[in-house]
């Protein structure tokens, strides 16, 4: 077990500012391609506030600048946004869960952001008895990546599937058994294992309880509900359209 030092910290959004300069990262990353949906994510939305979400900031050492950024949210308030789309198996529905949404990093970021997220992911995941992560992908070349990573297709004819969530964008539906994976790595000798389960990385520190930028109150705000999100989690109404993003856009849900 060696130790590594990344150029960037990992750490919970706890603060007002940590999730404001998540929601930037956000917007950055995806308004680069879809410049509608950077607009729509400027500001945090009722997941944000809500107690079984968590997201987390890859903050540069050098700049201070967040560069990166994931959303997890768990089931154990309910069902997941995914779930209004699609009816996960009975294996994952009787289980405890979460769903990785708004993935990004800003253009130009150090190539490690997203992977740490993926690392972050899964430690947070062992950390609080998550069985099974699912994320969605807009991409091929996305669930290429994400099947290196030990996810499969939830369907295994791997169908595209419109997200009411994203304005009906298709994506394929990705699963990953958090149990198995250091196991099935160590066997097909993946090439991140040592990363994932052989390095100890200090910048990552997902229950440190000092923020991962400069504190000016709890997260207290009170986020406008999106009219097609009621406040227990349930689909009132279908979300607004957005423009799906060219045929080379990098879109992670």
């Amino acid at each position: 077990m060696h130790k590594q030092s990344l150029s960037f910290s990992v750490r919970i959004a706890r603060t007002r500012n940590d999730v404001q300069a998540a929601c930037r990262v956000r917007a950055t990353s995806y308004g680069h391609h879809v410049p509608q949906l950077g607009e729509a994510l400027l500001e945090p939305d009722l997941l944000d506030a809500d107690q079984n979400t968590v997201s987390v900031l890859c903050v540069d050492k050098a700049t201070g600048s967040a560069v990166g950024t994931a959303r997890f949210q768990t089931n154990a308030g309910g069902m997941l946004l995914i779930e209004h789309s699609v009816s996960l198996p009975g294996d994952m529905k009787d289980d405890s869960r979460a769903e990785i949404t708004r993935l990004s990093a800003v253009p130009g970021a150090d190539p490690l952001v997203k992977i740490s997220l993926m690392k972050a992911s899964y430690l947070f995941c062992l950390a609080t008895q998550v069985r099974w992560m699912v994320i969605c992908s807009r991409k091929e070349a996305l669930t290429r990546q994400y099947r290196r990573l030990g996810f499969t297709n939830l369907f295994d004819d791997g169908r595209w599937i419109p997200m009411s969530h994203v304005g009906r964008i298709d994506h394929q539906v990705l699963n990953l058994n958090v149990t198995a994976v250091e196991r099935t790595w160590r066997e097909e000798r993946n090439g991140l294992y040592d990363f994932f389960f052989n390095t100890v990385h200090p910048d990552i520190q997902l229950f440190s309880t000092e923020p991962a930028l400069p504190a000016r109150g709890r997260v207290d705000w009170k986020a406008p509900a999106p009219a097609w999100l009621s406040p227990a989690g349930g689909m009132r109404n279908s979300p607004p359209a957005v423009r799906a993003p060219s045929a080379g856009a990098v879109l992670v849900s």
